[in-house]
């Protein structure tokens, strides 16, 4: 019996070793250059980091480095150029990035050129194709700004009406709170002059009539919003995810944000099935669509091919730039057809519908995220989660406050108790700095997104884009951060400017605590993710007004290079 064995045996053994041997997996030194390692509260460099199978394994010196990596490592020489943690957006709606790739781009100056109607509608027949309208069965475009138009007004269906109609058009503004729509588009959703206001939302109407005039707002526009602009085959649904996803590449994103999936969770959810993701993407589910889909694999700590559920959004009021957010004071320019002291409205009216909401969330253990940029809206918060928090406990809860934009100074005081984040949004000191200057005046205007006024009382921040509220850039937001300056060039609150550091903090480390992912992710260190960022200069060491202009040259995820300049 041993003399068959043993032929078998060496049979076995030759064909092994003539096999090709297994690739062992090598590591990589990144070296000369500015190494910003993120750890710590004061900037540290490194001369070199090494990783193998997608994890930090060194930082430190050049030479300890070559010989942590081994035998056969690679090696890429920085020239100079400047390495970060990958990018984390504290707060972004990273399903409509597909819809602001591939739709009309209605930005005005310096993002894109609609600064006036004439060219909005003609940027919107040049989009208007057979194929992009195959897409969604719309015409449709993003972006517009009725504060920077040139006229200071919103588009209305009869603006629209000059691009078509024969088919429905659609824009979106560029606060995503509302939209505007053509005739054709009021006949398809079946919006007429008997179709009511919903709740928490307007159907904007011609003076002196109940005839819609094509602008609808908040809870008006974005159910629709979501329908009318959902690719409508599943070429169209990979084409949109395909295109956002590489822009968000483009700009150095390794995580980013669905900061209120609806429907589009399905999505998201069957795009990750089909290995889809070069990015980690976690998803916070609108309140009225938890009962759908908090339940099951994706409500959880760790991702499942790079995507999961992360908790529940609530939405309490609207736009500041559109005046739609929810104040304690009248704007002092109303919008057209509103009274003097109008001030803008809850998105949740009823304080107990909204305690039930916030008390669903902390039953479930779920980590919320309020948004709120009103300071009534910001009371409202205050007064139907504290107690919550106080019945069952604040044990690391991480809630948080998205965008805050009008929030006050005693506002901040209560946050910081409650043990809330701010991810609040000083793009608007550029975008709108100006604008909101005059809805609320030279003094309030100082304390727009006070991320400085946060910091120094001690709570968590982060920083944001809203994407694709503007472009997902997020050199633009760490400028914004810093240097507060409007379009017209004022400085709006120069007290809340962050350093250039905290400001990389707030989207990098800061924003992987705001996310539980502080283990994982957000500084170079030994065992995390190399989620990497290659920049062609250093945000540190530049002008603060440069700062706009730094280019991501390198996405890296888990050591893979998925976006190349």
């Amino acid at each position: 019996m041993l003399k068959k064995i043993l032929p078998l045996i060496f049979i076995i053994t030759f064909l092994t070793s003539c096999a090709e041997p297994e690739k062992m997996s090598q590591a990589t030194v990144y070296y000369n250059g500015d190494i910003i390692t993120m750890v710590g509260e004061s900037p540290n460099y490194v001369e070199a980091i090494v990783e193998k199978e997608g994890k930090i394994i060194f930082t430190g010196s050049s030479d300890e480095a070559m010989t942590i990596a081994g035998k056969d490592h690679q090696m890429i020489n920085l020239e100079g150029k400047t390495l970060v943690p990958g990018f984390i957006d504290g707060h972004c709606h990273f399903a409509n990035y597909g819809a602001q790739a591939i739709g009309a781009l209605l930005l005005a100056s310096p993002d894109a050129n609609v600064d006036d109607i004439d060219m909005l509608i003609s940027v919107l027949e040049e989009w208007n194709t057979p194929e992009n309208r195959a897409l969604t069965g719309w015409i449709f475009g993003t972006g517009f700004d009725d504060s920077v138009l040139k006229e200071k007004r919103f588009p209305t269906k009869h603006d629209l009406d000059k691009v078509s109609t024969e088919f429905p058009v659609m824009i979106m503004h560029i606060s995503g709170h509302f939209v505007v729509v053509n005739s054709k588009g009021l006949e398809l959703l079946g919006i007429d002059d008997k179709s009511p206001d919903p709740k928490g939302g307007i159907i904007r109407r011609e003076k002196n009539s109940t005839e819609p005039n094509g602008v609808l707002e908040e809870l008006a526009a974005i159910p629709y919003m979501m329908q009318a602009l959902a690719p409508k085959s599943q070429e169209a649904i990979t084409k949109f995810f395909e295109a956002g996803q590489e822009m968000a590449l483009s700009y150095g994103y390794t995580t980013a944000q669905e900061g209120r999936a609806m429907q589009n969770h399905e999505m998201l959810a069957a795009m990750a099935e089909n290995n889809k993701f070069k990015i980690d993407v976690v998803s916070y589910i609108d309140y009225m669509f938890v009962d759908d889909y908090m339940d099951g694999k994706w409500n959880s700590k760790n991702y499942t091919n790079k995507y999961r559920i992360g908790g529940m959004k609530v939405t309490l009021d609207g736009s500041p730039q559109g005046r739609t957010a929810w104040r304690t004071e009248p704007y002092l320019i109303p919008p057209e057809g509103m009274p003097h002291d109008y001030s803008g409205y809850p998105a949740i009216p009823n304080d107990s519908v909204l305690t039930s909401i916030f008390e669903k969330g902390f039953k479930n253990n779920w980590q919320i995220l309020s948004h709120t940029n009103g300071d009534a809206a910001v009371d409202q918060l205050i007064r139907t989660m504290k107690p919550l928090k106080e019945k069952y406990g604040n044990d690391d809860r991480r809630d948080v406050i998205i965008h805050g934009q009008y929030i006050r100074d005693d506002q901040l005081d209560e946050a910081k108790e409650m043990k809330m984040i701010a991810s609040l949004f000083p793009l608007h000191t550029f975008y709108w700095g100006d604008w909101h200057t005059q809805l609320i005046g030279d003094s309030l205007v100082q304390n727009i997104s006070p991320v400085k006024s946060a910091l120094n009382k001690g709570m968590d921040i982060t920083i944001h884009t809203d994407a694709p509220v503007a472009l997902p850039n997020l050199m633009r937001v760490l400028w914004t951060a810093v240097e507060r300056t409007s379009r017209s060039g004022k400085v709006i609150g120069p007290e809340e400017r962050l350093t250039p550091y905290e400001a990389l903090q707030a989207i990098t480390i800061w924003s992987a605590y705001q996310h539980y992912e502080e283990d994982k992710k957000g500084s170079l260190a030994n065992g995390k993710l190399a989620d990497l960022v290659i920049l062609n200069k250093n945000p540190l060491k530049v002008e603060p007004e440069n700062i706009k202009d730094i280019e991501v040259l390198k996405t890296i995820k888990e050591g893979k290079i998925i976006f190349e300049k």
